[in-house]
C-alpha cells in the first residue's frame, strides 16, 4: 500500500493513463476506483440493516428512522444498498467501456461520504436534511456518467445513463410523497425504484451472463438476437410499469405473464445448465431465474391468486440481492487482480441468499403461520452472506491490486 499523499484528481472524463504509474503515487487504494468503497459501505449496510429492520418488525427495538419504518426499510435496500452497488458498478465498469477516468481520490471519497451521510441522517436527523442529502447522490453521478459516455462516444450505454435519471426523479418524488407535496403514494415510488433497479440488472445481466457463459464453455456458442432482446426488455419494461401503475384487467395479467415468459426464453439461451460447476458463474444465473419468476408472481397478484408480496421479494431478495452478491464478488475479484474462481466462502454466501430468497418468497403461500421462524432464518441468511463477503473481500478492496496496477 502506498503511503504516499493522495495525487490531485484528475479531471473526470480524460483519458485514463495508458501506463499507471504515469502520474506518480496512485493514493489510498480504497479510492482508487468506485467499486472499492461503494461495494464495501454496501455490504456493510446491507450486513446491518436488515437485523435493525427485523428488530423494528418485531417491537424489540424503538424506531429513530426519520421514515415510518416500513417506508424505511424499502427505501434504504433500494437506494441505500442496491443503488451504492449500481454506483459503484457504473463508475467501474465506465472506465472499463470508454478508457476514460472516472472519479477517484478526493471526488470519489466526497461521493462515498455523501451517500453515507444519507443513511445516518435516515437514522433520526431532521426530515428535510436527510432529504436533500439522499436526494443528492444520484443526479451527480448520473451527469459524471453521462459526461463519460458521451466524450467517448459511447451511445450503447447511454439507456443507463437514463436509468440513473429517472432513478433520482423517482427518489425526489418519494421524498415528495413523504413530506405531502405530491399526492403519488410513496409505497408506489419505491415499486417504480424497484422496478428500474429490475431493467438495470435486466440490460447488465443481458450482457455479460451469456458472455462470461460462453467464454468458459468449450464449444458453446450464443448468438446475439439483438431484436429479440429489444423485445424482452420493451414487454418487461410495459409489464413492470403496468404493475407499478396498479392497472387492472385482464390485459395486465397477461403483459406480465408474457414478460415472465420472454425473460424466461432468454435466459434458457444462455444454457445455464452448463454453468453447474462453476460458482461464480451459476449464481448469476439463478439469480436472474428469479426475474421471470418474480414476473410469474407479480401476474398471480395481478389475478388475485398470491399476495404482492412474493413477487416484491422475488425480484428484491432474489435477483438483486443474487445478482448482487454474484457481481461483486466477480467484479472485485476481477479488479483487485484475483483469479476468477471462488471458494467455500463466496459458495455459503451464494447458498444463503438464495436460500433466504426461497424461504422469504415461499413461507406467506405455504406457511404463513411462520413468519417469526421465517423472517428471522431469512434476515439471518442475508447478513451471513454479507458478513462471509466482508470477511473475504474487505482486505482485498483495502489494498492495492495483487498483480501492482492501478484501479
Amino acid at each position: 500500500m502506498s503511503t504516499s499523499p493522495l495525487p490531485a484528481q484528475a479531471s473526470v472524463g480524460q483519458p485514463a493513463s495508458a501506463n499507471p504509474g504515469a502520474n506518480g503515487a496512485w493514493g489510498w487504494p480504497l479510492l482508487r476506483l468506485g467499486f472499492r468503497p461503494f461495494y464495501l459501505g454496501a455490504a456493510g449496510f446491507a450486513l446491518l440493516s436488515i437485523p435493525y429492520w427485523l428488530l423494528l418488525w418485531f417491537g424489540k427495538a424503538q424506531p429513530t428512522t426519520a421514515l415510518p419504518p416500513l417506508l424505511w426499510h424499502a427505501h434504504e435496500i433500494l437506494f441505500g444498498f442496491a443503488v451504492a452497488v449500481i454506483v459503484g458498478f457504473l463508475l467501474t465498469a465506465g472506465k472499463a467501456w470508454t478508457g476514460l477516468d472516472t472519479p477517484r481520490g478526493p471526488t470519489l471519497g466526497a461521493l462515498v461520504l455523501l451517500w453515507l451521510a444519507a443513511r445516518i441522517a435516515a437514522l433520526g436527523a431532521p426530515y428535510l436534511l436527510y432529504a436533500a442529502l439522499d436526494i443528492a447522490l444520484l443526479p451527480i453521478v448520473a451527469v459524471v456518467f453521462l459526461r463519460i459516455l458521451l466524450r467517448a462516444g459511447n451511445k450503447r450505454n447511454l439507456p443507463l445513463a437514463g436509468i440513473l435519471g429517472l432513478l433520482s426523479l423517482v427518489n425526489l418524488a418519494f421524498h415528495l410523497s413523504v413530506l405531502g407535496l405530491i399526492a403519488w403514494p410513496a409505497l408506489h415510488a419505491l415499486h417504480a425504484t424497484l422496478a428500474l433497479v429490475v431493467m438495470v440488472e435486466c440490460v447488465v445481466g443481458g450482457r455479460v451472463i451469456p458472455f462470461f457463459t460462453s467464454n468458459v464453455t468449450p464449444g458453446l456458442k450464443i448468438a446475439p438476437w439483438p431484436r429479440f432482446d429489444a423485445v424482452v426488455l420493451g414487454v418487461t419494461a410495459l409489464a413492470l410499469l403496468a404493475w407499478v401503475a396498479q392497472a387492472q384487467g385482464a390485459w395486465a395479467v397477461a403483459v406480465l405473464a408474457l414478460a415472465a415468459v420472454l425473460q424466461l426464453w432468454r435466459q434458457l439461451r444462455w444454457a445455464p445448465w452448463k454453468t453447474l460447476t462453476r460458482p461464480i458463474l451459476w449464481i448469476l444465473h439463478f439469480a436472474y431465474a428469479w426475474i421471470p419468476a418474480g414476473l410469474a408472481l407479480l401476474a398471480l397478484a395481478q389475478a388475485g391468486l398470491v399476495p404482492p408480496t412474493a413477487g416484491i421479494h422475488a425480484l428484491g431478495v432474489g435477483a438483486t440481492g443474487g445478482l448482487i452478491i454474484g457481481m461483486i464478488t466477480r467484479t472485485a475479484r476481477g479488479h483487485t487482480g484475483r483469479p476468477l474462481k471462488v471458494g467455500g466462502i463466496e459458495i455459503a454466501a451464494y447458498a444463503l441468499m438464495m436460500l433466504a430468497a426461497l424461504v422469504r418468497v415461499l413461507y406467506p403461500l405455504v406457511a404463513p403461520e411462520a413468519t417469526v421462524g421465517a423472517l428471522t432464518f431469512v434476515a439471518s441468511a442475508w447478513s451471513l452472506a454479507f458478513l462471509l463477503y466482508l470477511f473475504q473481500y474487505a482486505p482485498w478492496l483495502l489494498r492495492a491490486r495483487a498483480d501492482g496496477k492501478d484501479g
